[in-house]
């Protein structure tokens, strides 16, 4: 057995000298007494902008700078982190909080107008903020996000400078969960009303979190650097943290095994069995709060008809997937909600879930004659998926799975780098897509408000049913959390027999970790905040402080 090396600290920081050495460094030489930290971090970010960024490669970064109301401690739970306080009135529908003493990396206080501000910005439509119906609990985010309100109309509400008020539509229990999430994030008002778009540039942005953009070099590395300001600085560990975009897993795998990276956060599930063998310690297989699915888009033909979309959804060889291309522990799904999302009955679920897929692919047959489609009507379509993880092994075997319902099915496959693929979903630019969704919050609304006619761009299938909506709207009024969660599965059951999203297995989180790296929790979301991690032998003051999403996996 080959023995994988272990990094020392003068090994950390050459690393990352070689990396700005390769890539025309500036003149700063490193810190020789900082502790680095390198991340693989599966693709290269969009934006860095809370209001902009809609990936979890992105809120790895993100929630390394920023830190909202509430934050995720190294379990994945949330716990107040700007909110020191707060109270809840006996409906559930208003929230008050008072914030904790706080300031912004050049010395001003985070205060409640930068939190009124930034749900503001992101609910202004001209923000462009593609996930801001994350939001919609909140009273008149739907109005105001879609132009019907102006942005003060929004209920969120700054009482003074250390108290904040944010009222809902409907009671939320699961609010503190969503309230972890970037896009209720404060911004620096003082600062982006000064640079405008270019506040989160290197040169101008202020965080309030315990890191610090200094350096972004595209498709290179992210590199941040710690915030003394940090009200928790004193239990933060790592200096700095470089985060580089690793699509080519196998070539992760290799840098994290040889020293080059401490972490990465997936590997190809193939290689499971070798990297137990290879490098036991560094191996990290978890149960995750996602699902892998298809959308499909219900305005373009063949994919508007339900039918065709079942036949489809029929012919998938869902086992075969999870055990013989993923194989790390996936579950084959035949439902939308992930197993084990609180105050969830899991009673939905596709009709033909037992039936052997033989005998799915004949029936998928039947309802594609049915529909007209033969020897001289054949069914084509373009089958896009992501160029990260596992996703270009799947493609060909879900091609040939539908290829075997007949020989006048054609399909062709496209890859398309993840972050472009993901902005055709949401445009409409596409037939049928791959996809990825993580739970932001463990609550089943947090997975259905994806097929709301009023999601849309993040109802990337534009799919439309008056009944699922007024039952998602019925439970999301409902305070009794049995009745709710038995209305939210009839609206599962709606949309799964309507089949615009396509399942096919529940994640599991893969990582590979150095063990010298301490500090790192397995847990259902996936999120390892940097400032709970440290070093093997390095002592901190503390304990660490306190502190969804589309998939590029």
């Amino acid at each position: 057995m080959n023995q994988v090396p272990r990094l020392t600290r003068w090994l950390a920081l050459g690393a990352s000298t070689l990396a700005l050495a390769a890539c025309g460094g500036g003149d700063e030489r490193p810190d020789p007494d900082a502790l680095v930290l390198h991340r693989g971090n599966a693709a290269e970010p969009l934006s860095l902008d809370p209001h902009k960024a809609n990936g979890t490669w992105e809120n790895n970064i993100i929630g390394d700078m920023f830190i909202g109301l509430f934050t995720e401690d190294p379990a994945g739970e949330p716990i107040p982190g700007m909110a020191d306080s707060w109270e809840v009135s006996d409906d559930g529908l208003v929230w008050t909080f008072e914030l904790r003493d706080a300031q912004w990396s050049d010395g001003e206080p985070v205060t409640a107008y930068d939190f009124e501000y930034a749900f503001q910005r992101i609910l202004d439509p001209a923000t462009l903020a593609q996930y801001a119906s994350l939001l919609y609990p909140i009273k008149n985010a739907r109005a105001v996000n879609t132009g019907a309100m102006t942005p003060d109309m929004v209920g969120v509400a700054a009482i003074d400078a250390d108290t904040l008020q944010i009222e809902l539509e409907f009671p939320a229990p699961y609010l503190p969960g969503l309230l972890t999430h970037y896009t209720t994030y404060p911004v620096p008002r003082h600062v982006v009303e000064e640079h405008g778009d270019a506040w989160v540039q290197p040169a101008n942005i202020e965080t309030n979190g315990p890191y610090k953009l200094v350096e972004w070099r595209a498709n290179n590395y992210v590199h941040v650097e710690r915030n003394e300001y940090f009200w928790g600085d004193q239990n933060v560990c790592i200096d700095e943290v470089y985060y580089y975009p690793t699509v080519d897993m196998q070539a992760a795998e290799r840098r994290v095994r040889n020293g080059e990276l401490d972490l990465n956060t997936d590997f190809a599930g193939q290689n499971l069995d070798f990297l137990r063998e290879q490098a036991p310690d560094y191996v990290r297989v978890h149960p995750y709060l996602g699902t892998v699915y298809f959308s499909a888009n219900t305005l373009v033909e063949p994919l508007d008809d339900p039918d065709v979309r079942n036949a489809l959804a029929m012919a998938i060889d869902r086992q075969f997937i999870a055990d013989e291309i993923l194989r790390a522990g996936q579950i084959p799904a035949y439902s939308f909600v992930p197993p084990g999302v609180n105050d969830y009955p899991d009673t939905a679920q596709v009709a033909w879930a037992d039936t052997p897929v033989e005998e799915r692919r004949e029936t998928a047959r039947e309802i594609l004659e049915a529909e007209g489609f033969g020897p001289d009507n054949p069914l084509r379509f373009e089958f896009t998926f992501r160029a990260t993880g596992d996703n270009p092994r799947i493609a060909p075997v879900v091609q040939q799975d539908w290829e075997l319902i007949a020989d006048w099915v054609d399909v062709e496959i496209a890859q398309i780098e993840t972050q472009i693929h993901y902005s055709n979903l949401r445009s409409g630019d596409y037939e049928l897509g791959d996809g990825g969704w993580i739970g932001d919050y463990n609550d089943a609304y947090n997975f259905l408000f994806l097929a709301e006619s009023g999601s849309i761009p993040m109802n990337y299938s534009r799919w439309s049913n008056e009944e699922f909506d007024t039952l998602v709207d019925r439970a999301n009024r409902t305070l009794d959390a049995e009745e709710r969660g038995r209305l939210l599965a009839q609206a599962e059951q709606l949309m799964l027999d309507s089949m615009p999203y396509l399942p096919i297995v529940f994640y599991v989180n893969k990582a590979l970790v150095n063990p010298r790296v301490t500090g790192w929790e397995d847990n259902v979301v996936h999120i390892h905040r940097t400032r709970y991690l440290c070093f093997e032998g390095v002592e901190t003051a503390g304990e660490g402080a306190p502190g969804g999403q589309d998939a590029a996996g």
